[in-house]
Parts: C-alpha cells; sequence; structure tokens
C-alpha cells in the first residue's frame, strides 16, 4: 500500500510542476503583447543644444587682470565683462567682477558643471580665492523634428489658452506649459524647440506635446515662404537646421528651377515659330 501511495502522488508532483510553466507561459505572452505594444509606439530624437548654467566665486574679480593674464579671454568693457572660451567641453563663459559666471554652449548638465568647475579652476590658478557656490542649470534648449507636419493654426484654435499664434511676428505657435515649466515653439514642418529648466522638462514636454500635435497632422507640402521664414529663425536661434527643413527648401528650389527651364524652352519654341 505505501508503494502504491507513492506511485499514486508520482502523477500529483508532476501536474504541481506544470503548473508554473503555464504560469510561464502567460507570462511570456504578456511579454511579447508589450513589446510589440511598444514597438508601435514612435521614438523621438531630442537634441539638446544649449544648457546655461551659473555659480558664485564668492570673492571681487579683476577683469583687467583676467584679460591680460589669462588665455582665451575676451575684455568687453563696454558691458563690464569677461568672455573666457574653453574647449573641452566646447563651452563660453561670462564672467562679472561681482564673481558671478554663467556658461553657455554645453549640450548636457553634466558638461556645464564641469565646464564651470574649470572656469573656476582657470581664476584660481591666477590667484583669486575662488570658491564654486550656488551652482545651478538656468536653461535648456532642445528641438526636437517630428516626421510629419502640423496645422499651426487648427492647432492654435484648439488650445487657444496655452497656445498663442502671430504668423506676422512669429513663423510659429508658441505653447506655454505650466507643470513641468517649459516653453515650446512648435513649426508647421513638425520641428519644436523646447525651452525649460531643464532637461528633464524638456523630455516631459515633448512626451505632452506629441498626442496632441498628432491630431493635427498635415498631409499637404508647407509652401515655400513659411519654410524660409522657419529657417531664418532656426538661424538667429543659433539652431542647427533640422535636415527636413533643409531638404523641403532644396526641393521646392529644385522645382522652382525646373519650371523655369520649362517655360525659357517654351519661349524659345514660340519664337523660333
Amino acid at each position: 500500500m505505501a508503494a502504491a501511495e507513492g506511485m499514486i502522488a508520482q502523477p500529483n508532483e508532476l501536474l504541481s510542476k506544470t503548473e508554473p510553466v503555464d504560469e510561464l507561459l502567460t507570462a511570456t505572452t504578456q511579454n511579447e503583447e508589450q513589446d510589440s505594444y511598444c514597438d508601435d509606439e514612435p521614438v523621438l530624437e531630442i537634441n539638446i543644444n544649449n544648457v546655461v548654467c551659473s555659480f558664485n566665486t564668492r570673492c571681487h574679480l579683476n577683469l583687467r587682470r583676467i584679460a591680460l593674464e589669462g588665455s582665451n579671454v575676451e575684455f568687453k568693457k563696454e558691458n563690464g565683462m569677461c568672455n573666457m572660451k574653453i574647449r573641452s567641453p566646447k563651452v563660453t563663459a561670462s564672467i562679472w567682477s561681482s564673481g558671478k559666471i554663467t556658461c553657455t554652449g554645453a549640450t548636457s548638465e553634466e558638461d556645464s558643471k564641469i565646464a564651470g568647475r574649470r572656469v573656476a579652476r582657470r581664476l584660481q590658478q591666477l590667484g583669486f580665492n575662488v570658491r564654486f557656490t550656488n551652482f545651478r542649470v538656468v536653461n535648456v534648449l532642445g528641438t526636437c523634428s517630428l516626421p510629419f507636419g502640423i496645422k499651426i493654426t487648427l492647432f492654435s484654435r484648439r488650445y487657444t489658452q496655452q497656445a498663442s499664434y502671430e504668423p506676422e511676428l512669429h513663423p510659429g505657435v508658441t505653447y506655454r506649459i505650466k507643470e513641468p515649466k517649459a516653453t515650446l515653439k512648435i513649426f508647421s514642418t513638425g520641428s519644436i524647440t523646447v525651452t525649460a529648466p531643464s532637461v528633464y522638462n524638456v523630455q516631459c514636454a515633448i512626451e505632452h506635446i506629441y498626442p496632441l500635435v498628432s491630431e493635427f497632422k498635415a498631409e499637404g507640402e508647407v509652401d515655400r515662404k513659411t519654410l524660409l521664414a522657419e529657417k531664418k529663425y532656426l538661424q538667429n536661434q543659433g539652431l542647427a537646421n533640422p535636415n527636413k527643413i533643409q531638404r523641403s527648401v532644396a526641393v521646392n528650389e529644385e522645382e522652382e528651377a525646373m519650371d523655369s527651364d520649362e517655360d525659357e524652352s517654351f519661349d524659345s519654341d514660340a519664337s523660333h515659330d
């Protein structure tokens, strides 16, 4: 009987061992569904173009002495400040006699802090009693290019409280987010520029605006006048132009050149007749 009981218990043990396998199978199917869902979601590339930071040295700085003894320094007497440039990371530091310093040009918060400490070290080597204090990131500028155009006129009419659109003054829509704090410039070509206090706010702003603008996808091409206005604005802001704008302008210019050639050939045929 003991042996029989033992033999009867074996199938039950096998059944108990197969239960976790079923759980694993259901878990893998759920993971596959989640992976397929994640694959359907768009992947947007956010480029950080500029990070502005500031800190204080807690000592008086002699700007004339820094300009004479320092390297890569430009003294601007009319503005009461000095500009010091660093190669790695590529940053320009604005130095005031009060000890306040701002660094612009970094592409990440870590690089901006490294650049600030290197500026402080250079001033310390010149004989100033420098202390690296009150460091904070003041402003972050990021850009993102969407894979579709946007009907910015309809978008601004839908969100009148957050968005403002003045085509005579600015080629894009200005959209402001209170939480997290950020200001977005939305263009009809799908390019977006974000100004925020941190990189995290830039990312949150893009995630917030994408489902809103996806409802206003533009099917047709943008006219050449609008493309040139957006390109000029981005150049004035010191941003690298998105490839989409460059390609669209080039295509429109080629089409205009082809149309002009066809007109000339038509006129020449008419003259021969």
